[in-house]
């Protein structure tokens, strides 16, 4: 097992239950009368044997039980992804205290890209403190940009729990991925000094190499707390007409006068 995924804690996930209850209702509400059927089954599966083989297993079946049909309240979720994960939280709230991050751990080596999806769509409702913050760093350093974005999008568990640092390479590296960054939750609330220099710092490396600007690369700036020498370098860029469009009215006003 990876070190940086392997540290042992007694301490017990806290789950965030009312978004877990709302989950399974929209997914009751939304499966087809077979596919709940078999929902209805795996849950008392699962109840009547809830360790990691029972979940490995029911998650495998889940791919064949149940449609990859978006979610009607969320588009970024399909049903699949959300039953496999209310099947987690299951098995997770069946386990003594301190069996919980094994498990939570074992499961997520065992699962393939689809089911670490899955998983790492659920961190902000299985763990609200924040215990799951290495694996879910051991989880970003994929090279897979779909289940990088599971981690990354749509759901604000690295904006609660990462460290500065961590954030500030999850952002850099929806960047370089080409994902959108619009979708990385409390972007704005993590603005900073630091995170200005790093997106700068971007910026010079990709003009260097003649590469494409990071789509949504501006919206990473917190532009008022830039520096009169970060400002002055971006206006040249602008008035060369180096900068994409999207720049341009974060830039206008503060034109020389």
């Amino acid at each position: 097992m990876n070190s940086d995924i392997a540290t042992s804690t007694t301490a017990a996930l806290k789950m965030r239950h009312d978004c877990l209850a709302a989950r399974h209702q929209a997914l009751a509400a939304q499966l087809e009368p077979i596919e709940l059927q078999w929902w209805h089954e795996a849950q008392e599966r699962l109840g009547q044997s809830p360790d990691a083989n029972t979940a490995a297993l029911l998650s495998g079946q889940c791919k064949r039980r149940i449609h990859e049909q978006a979610m009607r309240d969320d588009e970024h979720c399909s049903q699949l992804q959300l039953a496999r994960a209310l099947l987690l939280a299951q098995v997770l709230g069946q386990q003594p205290q301190d069996g919980q991050l094994p498990l939570l751990r074992q499961l997520f080596l065992w699962g393939d890209d689809q089911e670490k999806v899955a998983l790492l769509k659920a961190l902000d409702w299985i763990d609200s403190s924040g215990l799951c913050v290495p694996l879910a760093l051991q989880a970003g350093r994929t090279s897979n940009s779909e289940v990088f974005a599971a981690l990354a999008l749509d759901t604000p568990y690295p904006s609660r729990h990462y460290p500065e640092r961590a954030f500030h390479q999850l952002v850099l590296k929806t960047l370089g991925m080409g994902l959108d960054v619009r979708r990385l939750v409390g972007l704005a609330q993590r603005h900073g000094v630091s995170l200005n220099q790093l997106a700068l710092d971007l910026l010079d490396e990709q003009l260097a190499a003649a590469r494409t600007i990071s789509p949504g690369l501006h919206l990473a700036i917190a532009f008022d707390l830039l520096s009169p020498a970060q400002c002055q370098r971006l206006l040249g860029l602008h008035q060369q007409e180096r900068l994409p469009s999207a720049w341009h009215e974060h830039l206008t006003d503060r034109r020389e006068t």
